[in-house]
């Protein structure tokens, strides 16, 4: 029998979080979006409403996610930089130092367990809202979801790819005290650690 006073790490009880501010406002931000499409005609006829609402807050989901709850959260950033010379896209991976490693810390087993299941659950959600739109044949909603699918599947890959780099530079970098930066140039991960001074 669980005891609910002094529940295990990595339960799902948002008390249980080190970030608990960043961590809610990470959550309402990611059911945010879907409740307005979902809800939003309950309250208005407007398409156009329910769709530029729908989108300013996958947008700042997206920024939120992306910037604040993925570093504070779980230790994990990823961004893209442009070579100006020759236009091509890299995708850079960073991850906070290992436990063993000066300025480390372990990650609340709470929060990675929200995090996780969060931005794995919602673009899955939205591939099934894509099922009903094209089966009801509402082509104009099916546009809002793909944009939403883009958006939350951006997100869920880069952090998939930062985390499995992390876990592999953990790995390879025990001992060497320094925090991890990989680039993906060409669709190849080329890794260089780096000290923080």
């Amino acid at each position: 029998m669980a005891d609910i006073d002094n529940p295990s790490p990595g339960t799902l009880n948002w008390r249980l979080s080190a970030h608990p501010i960043t961590l809610v406002t990470f959550l309402s931000f990611r059911a945010s979006s879907l409740l307005v499409y979902l809800l939003g005609l309950l309250f208005t006829s407007n398409f156009v409403l329910i769709f530029i609402i729908t989108i300013l807050l996958l947008a700042a989901d997206f920024y939120y996610l992306k910037n604040i709850a993925g570093r504070r959260l779980v230790g994990l950033r990823w961004w893209n930089e442009v070579d100006p010379t020759t236009g091509d896209s890299h995708w850079v991976f960073e991850s906070a130092p290992q436990p063993n490693e000066p300025g480390g810390k372990l990650v609340n087993a709470t929060d990675k367990r929200f995090f996780w299941l969060a931005l794995y659950c919602q673009p899955a959600l939205w591939v099934a809202l894509a099922v009903v739109a094209v089966v009801r044949f509402q082509f104009i909603w099916l546009t809002l979801v793909v944009i939403a699918l883009v958006l939350t599947i951006t997100n869920t890959l880069a952090f998939s790819r930062c985390d499995k780099f992390s876990q592999a530079s953990g790995l390879l970098g025990n001992g060497l005290y320094s925090a991890s930066l990989a680039r993906n140039v060409g669709g190849a991960l080329v890794s260089r650690l780096f000290n923080r001074s």
